[in-house]
C-alpha cells in the first residue's frame, strides 16, 4: 500500500477577503483543505504545509515576514509538521521538500492549495515529473480571474481549464469527499 502526503500549498493569509491577492472561493477552498488535514493527521499520514514568500518587500503579495505570507489559520501546522518555504512557483524547488518525503518513505502525493494555477499546478507536475502518482483535491484548490489577450477569464472557467489539464497527464483530480470515500480516510 502507497505511503502518501498531504501537500498543503500556500494557503495564507493574503489569499483570503481584506488579504492583498483575494481568490474566488478560498474560503471554501480552505474548509475543505483543513477537512483533508484532519484525515490525514487522524489516519497517522504524513502532512507537509508549503509557505510561500517572495524575496522582495515590493513584491504584490507574500512579502517577507509579513502577516499576509502566513500560513492561514484554518491549517495551520502542527508542532510535528514541516512548513517548508519556498520562493518559486514549484514546491521542489531550492527547498527541502524532496529530502523530507525521502526521508518519511513518501510514494504517493495529495495535493491542496492556491492558486490552482500557478503553486498548486506547478507542484503536481514536478511531482508527476519526479515519478510521484499524483492527486489533486479540486475542491480544495482556489484560484482568480485571469486576464488573457483583452478577454477576463472568469475563476470558475480558469480552475476547470487547470483541473483538466492535470487531469489529462499529471493527476488524479478527485473532490474532497470522492477522496475521502475511496481512501476510507475520515476527519474525527
Amino acid at each position: 500500500m502507497a505511503k502518501q502526503a498531504l501537500i498543503v500549498v500556500d494557503i495564507q493569509n493574503d489569499y483570503f477577503p481584506n488579504g492583498k491577492w483575494p481568490l474566488a472561493g478560498v474560503e471554501a477552498a480552505a474548509d475543505n483543505a483543513a477537512r483533508l488535514i484532519q484525515a490525514f493527521r487522524d489516519s497517522g499520514q504524513q502532512v507537509v504545509h508549503i509557505r510561500h514568500e517572495f524575496t522582495s518587500d515590493s513584491a504584490p503579495f507574500f512579502t517577507p515576514g509579513s502577516s499576509g505570507a502566513q500560513l492561514h489559520a484554518k491549517v495551520t501546522n502542527r508542532a510535528d509538521e514541516p512548513v517548508v518555504l519556498k520562493h518559486f512557483v514549484n514546491s521542489f524547488r531550492e527547498t527541502e521538500l524532496q529530502s523530507i518525503l525521502q526521508q518519511q518513505g513518501i510514494d504517493e502525493l495529495v495535493i491542496v492549495g492556491s492558486m490552482s494555477h500557478m503553486c498548486v499546478e506547478g507542484t503536481a507536475r514536478a511531482a508527476a515529473d519526479l515519478g510521484y502518482p499524483v492527486k489533486v483535491i479540486h475542491d480544495a484548490c482556489a484560484t482568480l480571474d485571469l486576464e488573457f489577450n483583452g478577454q477576463r477569464v472568469a475563476a470558475a472557467q480558469v480552475q476547470s481549464a487547470v483541473m483538466s489539464a492535470l487531469a489529462f497527464a499529471y493527476a488524479s483530480v478527485l473532490s474532497t469527499e470522492e477522496f475521502l470515500a475511496a481512501e476510507r480516510v475520515t476527519p474525527a
